[in-house]
């Protein structure tokens, strides 16, 4: 009888413990601000997503800049010289940088677009409440977002452009030697300043400010047809997400492009010509010229591949990071100068 009570008592005390170790948990979850669970969760997805697909964006990356050897090549041939040339690591290159870049981006995306959104709601209410308004916080969340981590998406693309032989040659004898984040950006702010590290900010802020606001627009467009009893389905979120992602993709692609050769352009010289892009308008209308309008939507469809499983691992991360840190539904959401 003394064992079994023992027994029952320790058992009680062990729960006891667990208990305690469990609220304190939760209740360091509960004071933790709302806006920063979201900033959190949506680094944290973001990472993941941007992983996930990063040898695609390489060759993406490789395609738009017409790197020697690969703007002839499909997306799987292209995947096949980049293994024998360079190995698994290849896929991954410049992807730190990447990764580095999306988890401040996706966190302060998504946190300045429901601050906008808050913003917009209650200083504009002739605006009313539709998706207008996730139009103009969406496209206003991208240029913040792209405005504080520019030179980290410059990095990252200076990375990726570089391609080395199969003995660790360079492929193009005239750019220089990144050895690694800090490399580069220490590399173009001596070359340039400020100026440099922001190089092809021009076209990537016309680019993603409709992006940015046409993805919301058509995501709580898209949302609203669905019947009530499936609002709450990831499979219906993650429908919309893509298409919003598609089709926003497809109309501002262009931009991209010139982006992307504005960034590289001093690493390829014999490509343009030293051709400097002045402005964006400038750039679509040479590359139109002397490149064909094709290669305005080159490496497109690896986009249309990459948005796909890169949506349904971001929404799938955001969820079990949301579910984690016990994040309330986005009606029960308060703005940050509330919380």
């Amino acid at each position: 009888m003394g064992s079994s009570q023992g027994s029952t008592l320790s058992s009680n005390v062990a729960g006891l413990v667990d208990g305690s170790s469990a609220r304190k948990e939760i209740s360091y979850l509960d004071s933790m601000p709302i806006y920063v669970k979201e900033l959190i969760a949506g680094g944290a997805a973001g990472a993941f997503a941007k992983t996930a697909v990063a040898p695609l964006e390489r060759i993406k990356i490789l395609l738009q800049t017409r790197t020697g050897g690969f703007h002839s090549l499909g997306v799987f041939q292209s995947l096949k010289k980049l293994l024998k040339h360079e190995g698994v690591k290849g896929f991954y290159k410049g992807n730190g940088a990447g990764v580095i870049r999306i988890v401040p981006y996706a966190a302060l995306h998504f946190m300045a677009y429901e601050q906008y959104r808050c913003l917009i709601l209650n200083n504009y209410h002739a605006l009313g409440s539709g998706p207008l308004i996730d139009l103009l916080a969406g496209a206003a969340a991208g240029g913040t977002a792209v405005l504080c981590t520019y030179p980290l998406d410059l990095a990252r693309t200076k990375l990726a452009y570089q391609v080395v032989d199969s003995y660790g040659m360079k492929s193009n004898h005239t750019q220089p030697a990144y050895n690694g984040l800090r490399d580069v950006l220490r590399s173009v702010y001596k070359e340039g300043g400020m100026r440099a590290l922001y190089r092809g900010v021009g076209p990537t802020l016309t680019g993603i400010l409709p992006y940015a606001g046409l993805k919301f627009y058509i995501y709580e467009e898209l949302k609203r047809h669905v019947p009530e009893e499936h609002q709450r389905s990831i499979v219906m979120r993650l429908s919309c997400g893509a298409l919003a992602g598609l089709f926003g993709q497809t109309f501002t692609y262009p931009l991209d492009v010139v982006r992307r050769q504005m960034q590289v352009e001093n690493l390829q010289p014999s490509v343009h010509g030293n051709i400097r892009y002045r402005n964006t308008l400038e750039g679509l209308t040479v590359i139109v010229h002397n490149q064909g309008w094709r290669q305005l939507f080159a490496g497109l469809s690896i986009n249309y591949m990459k948005i796909v499983p890169s949506v349904a691992i971001g929404f799938t991360a955001y969820d079990m990071m949301k579910f984690w840190l016990q994040i309330p539904p986005r009606s029960k959401t308060r703005a940050i100068s509330a919380a």
